[in-house]
């Protein structure tokens, strides 16, 4: 088992993949909010006291202007990507950064943070923003949201506004089957899943109590197939871990069993389950078919283990085609990567809010 310091997780989960929007939607939402970890933080972390960051080269590479702004990609991620789709902005700006003020956040904002969970105690273990956290951030945001535009018009502007949630994986693997094993010394792996699930429950049910109507619930991804956890897998020959794939596929059947009974009993809600599962699993394993030659392991240094300031320190053995990697370190995918998976969950699940 590798120590938590070394494999801080943050890929997190809603990979959506594949198919191509050629035009962008006329925007029936007014804005986006995010909330998760570091599959859409957009550079909170920048500006809390955290090892868990990414705003230094060569993150950020191929990025406008090469530019690391604390996205865990080499590039955009896939909310930026989505916010476009939907016809508004290109960027989906981190809350705490003071480069954007409430005109910028009003269309959209990021409140996720790398490293975080739905359990307290995955936050806890890099010190980043849990939960609760950017639930407040939230709270705050819907007061400047009314100063700027009023009352009638914030009430609107937040029950139109499409929500996304992405997280979960760093529960599971920076906190469940990390060192030192607490959780799991508490909890049986299916008791854990089921405790995550009652925290997201609530957390929904936080946000309807504000008003929010459109809620996007991120599944995980295989995450057994990610670098890391691939090369810890050297006996089997470097390939999926495959209990960790079951355990993404036991929360989603629960995460997408909590999206209808919410459903049914919150008047007005639409909620949807973004389930990134097959289709990544799909480009994993058939790379060739959406362009890619490599997914085993990641372009940045080795591609075996590193992310974040390992893979700084390590830059020299960075691919020199990000476009060719599935994923960009060991835990996060290429800025290609998030474009295929926003096309994909714009086409084929919110669809549903156009």
């Amino acid at each position: 088992m590798i120590p938590t310091f070394i494999f801080w997780v943050l890929l997190a989960q809603p990979f959506f993949l594949l198919l191509d929007i050629s035009s962008r939607i006329e925007a029936k939402v007014p804005a986006v909010v995010v909330f998760g970890d570091s599959s859409v933080d957009a550079g909170n972390n920048n500006y809390i006291p955290t090892i868990a960051r990414s705003n230094f080269q060569p993150y950020g590479r191929d990025f406008n202007g090469s530019k690391a702004t604390g996205r865990f990609s080499n590039g955009r991620i896939a909310t930026d990507f989505i916010s476009e789709a939907f016809g508004l902005k290109s960027l989906v700006p981190a809350y705490l950064d003071p480069a954007y003020n409430i005109s910028d956040f009003a269309v959209g904002v990021t409140f996720a943070s790398a490293a975080t969970g739905y359990d307290n105690a995955t936050s806890d273990v890099l010190d980043v923003i849990p939960l609760w956290k950017q639930l407040d951030y939230y709270k705050e945001f819907q007061k400047k949201l009314r100063s700027y535009i009023g009352d009638a018009e914030a009430n609107e502007t937040i029950s139109e506004t499409l929500y996304m949630m992405s997280l979960g994986t760093n529960d599971f693997l920076e906190n469940y089957y990390a060192f030192p094993p607490i959780r799991s010394f508490q909890y049986t792996i299916t008791q854990y899943e089921s405790f995550l699930i009652n925290i997201a429950e609530n957390f929904i049910r936080q946000l309807y109590a504000l008003g929010a109507r459109k809620i996007s619930l991120g599944g995980l991804p295989p995450m057994g197939c990610m670098p890391l956890e691939r090369t810890t897998n050297a006996m089997s020959g470097y390939n999926c871990v495959d209990n960790y794939n079951n355990v993404a596929l036991e929360f989603n059947e629960k995460s997408e069993s909590l999206t209808k009974k919410l459903n049914e009993e919150l008047p007005g809600l639409n909620l949807v389950f973004s389930n990134p599962y097959d289709p990544l699993m799909e480009i994993i394993t058939k790379p060739s078919a959406y362009g890619f030659e490599v997914a085993g392991v990641a372009c940045c240094a080795t591609g075996m283990f590193e992310m974040g300031y390992a893979c700084a320190r390590n830059r020299m053995y960075t691919c020199k085609d990000a476009n060719k990697y599935v994923f960009w370190d060991a835990f996060h995918p290429t800025e290609k990567t998030n474009h295929i998976v926003a096309n994909y969950v714009v086409k084929n699940v919110l669809s549903n809010f156009i």
